[in-house]
């Protein structure tokens, strides 16, 4: 009983940091990001000048908007551990007999394994909503005037601006995508913490504005900060849907754009 009592405690303890570490993380990671441009001016792909003056919208009504949406989504992911019953009794026995059985190789093997099925799970299925409901955000005259273009009004994106987007789009693609890929994924409250706040450094990464030889999300992901960028612009708005890991449903569906561009002098380019 008392160990029983022991895993429920840590049960709620990870659906707390589930709710508040990706949002911290959001902050934390964005604030690098802008010490990086700061220190490395060199590896922006557009100078803040050009991006005071292409943005629409000023950097404190950003600030305003993206605390908007992450009060959103802590508010749907403490009414989804609710009434997934995160912590219920059949979930701490389940969670006690998994760390038993983790005690040995076998087990954590196993443990390890599943972890990165849900991971993998979780990614497929945040991109596949994310891309059709961003695409038909796009194709959607009404949505896009009065919901969409809110994001778009950040044609120069940068790091702490990832998030600024209309309320319901915030609710519609992004918090529901996060909502789906927990519930098909099956992963835990545990998982989630790395996940999301996985997925949250990649976006902001995304809309970073800044291309950095050395980072492995240029080396890893063909959809990285370069790519997202393209879309950012008035040529690449029909374009490059796909957000925040993959590319392949750009490919299939012949949305993909990427030319050959000096990224650092993306401006030129047109």
């Amino acid at each position: 009983m008392g160990q029983l009592l022991i895993y429920s405690v840590q049960m709620y303890i990870n659906e707390i940091l589930g709710i508040f570490v990706p949002i911290f993380i959001y902050w934390i990671y964005a604030g690098i990001l802008a010490v990086l441009e700061t220190a490395f001016p060199k590896y922006k792909m557009q100078t803040t000048e050009q991006q005071d003056e292409k943005n629409l919208v000023s950097r404190s009504t950003v600030i305003k908007g993206v605390f908007v949406q992450q009060s959103l989504q802590a508010i749907i992911a403490a009414l989804l551990f609710l009434l997934t019953g995160g912590a219920n009794p059949h979930h701490v026995h389940a969670a006690a007999h998994a760390a038993a059985a983790a005690g040995g190789g076998t087990g954590a093997t196993a443990s390890a394994c599943r972890c990165i099925i849900q991971f993998a799970t979780a990614m497929l299925v945040m991109d596949t909503w994310q891309y059709f409901m961003h695409r038909y955000m796009h194709e959607n005259k009404f949505l896009y005037k009065y919901i969409h273009s809110h994001h778009h009004t950040l044609l120069a994106p940068y790091a702490f601006g990832a998030l600024y987007n209309h309320p319901l789009e915030g609710l519609m693609v992004d918090t529901m995508s996060g909502v789906i890929s927990f519930l098909v994924s099956g992963m835990s409250p545990r998982t989630s913490i790395f996940f999301f706040s996985f997925a949250t450094i990649k976006a902001v990464d995304d809309h970073s504005g800044l291309w950095i030889p050395w980072n492995p999300f240029h080396v890893f992901f063909r959809n990285n900060s370069g790519y997202h960028a393209i879309h950012h612009q008035l040529h690449g708005t029909k374009y490059n849907f796909s957000q925040p890991f993959f590319v392949f449903w750009d490919i299939i569906l012949g949305t993909y754009y990427m030319p050959q561009v000096d990224h650092k002098n993306e401006d030129k380019q047109k």
